[in-house]
């Protein structure tokens, strides 16, 4: 299948050094895929001499005149920038010339933006961050990530299905399980919004495993994680803040003295086969699901691999159509269908 890829070339921390280059070489790779790299035509071009690409039938400049720095007010992104490099790509998902959008920008001005240009799947009420976080059985989803600070349990709900047809689209598991994160197993466990979001899951027809706790993430219990924003927030940033402790703990040790930099040299192949394995570049790119069309938010940091990632992401998500799996379930559930 043929995808078209809108890419906001401005937004990230590296801007059109990452993400021109991740596109021209994704396009090596994927003979299907084709991008329109959306910003300043003078900063791509120039990119793309530097990378000596030629602009073509599958590598097109779609100008934008403005763009959104990483700490601007995403109510004043969305008022005042109309011309910017991510409102115009989403622009693009919206009219058809693109079937998905990737930014590295402001994470809260592309919601915005997002939310406010596409609106939602008919039975969402509120867009979710569904990220992919690795697992000693491989890898698991988990949403929401930031987006919803308070929700309901319906709004709970909602993620759950979201969360199980992308996992059962892109990754083509006939019924992935969906675990409710909790501060205990028990069903007695949690607030009330969080009880009654148990309730709701397991009359979906889901298969809901149950409450699951923070430890269950990394185990890899469930294929689906489902919380609200600022609890799926807060376990990400602890998460990501523990590896690198760890990483600076154990170089530490390393460098301690001569025995223990020969003691480094000697594990050194185990220690390289392990960050490979942990390697958080090939998790990059979160799904901001819900929406009524594609898009995916890289990390603002990520070099050229891991925004790859993320254009590999929103290609899978086209390919598997995401967005009809998502609308067929949630006409099932409003139809009282399991």
């Amino acid at each position: 299948m043929d995808v078209t890829v809108a890419i906001d070339c401005m937004g990230g921390d590296h801007g059109t050094h990452v993400t021109v280059a991740a596109a021209v070489e994704y396009l090596e790779r994927d003979p299907h895929a084709s991008f329109i790299l959306v910003g300043l035509t003078d900063r791509i071009e120039g990119e793309l001499k530097r990378l000596r690409a030629v602009p073509g039938p599958r590598l097109r400049i779609q100008h934008a005149g403005e763009t959104i720095g990483m700490d601007e007010p995403p109510a004043a992104a969305l008022r005042g920038k109309k011309d910017s490099s991510m409102r115009v790509a989403i622009n693009l998902v919206k009219n058809g010339e693109a079937l998905a959008c990737v930014s590295a920008g402001n994470t809260g001005a592309l919601m915005a933006i997002s939310r406010f240009v596409l609106k939602t799947l008919p039975g969402i009420d509120r867009p979710a961050i569904a990220g992919i976080l690795p697992t000693l059985k491989g890898h698991t989803y988990m949403l929401d990530l930031g987006a919803n600070v308070d929700c309901s349990a319906e709004h709970l709900l909602q993620f759950g299905i979201m969360g199980a047809e992308l996992v059962a689209s892109v990754e083509h598991r006939e019924k992935p399980t969906v675990g409710l994160l909790n501060i205990g197993e028990e069903d007695i466990k949690g607030n009330e919004v969080v009880k009654q979001a148990a309730e709701l899951l397991g009359a979906s027809g889901l298969n809901f495993h149950g409450n699951v706790e923070g430890n269950d993430i990394y185990k890899g219990t469930t294929d689906v994680v489902v919380c609200d924003g600022f609890v799926g927030n807060i376990a990400l940033k602890a998460s990501e803040g523990l590896a690198q402790m760890l990483a600076t703990f154990l170089r530490e040790e390393f460098k301690r003295n001569i025995f223990t930099k020969l003691a480094g040299i000697a594990v050194l192949p185990v220690i390289n086969a392990f960050k490979r394995r942990a390697d958080h570049r090939c998790y990059n790119g979160a799904s901001l699901l819900g929406l009524r069309g594609i898009v995916i938010k890289s990390h603002g940091a990520a070099d050229v691999y891991a925004f790859g990632f993320a254009i590999q992401r929103a290609v899978e998500e086209a390919r598997a159509g995401v967005l009809a799996h998502i609308s067929e379930r949630m006409a099932t559930i409003h139809r009282g269908v399991a």
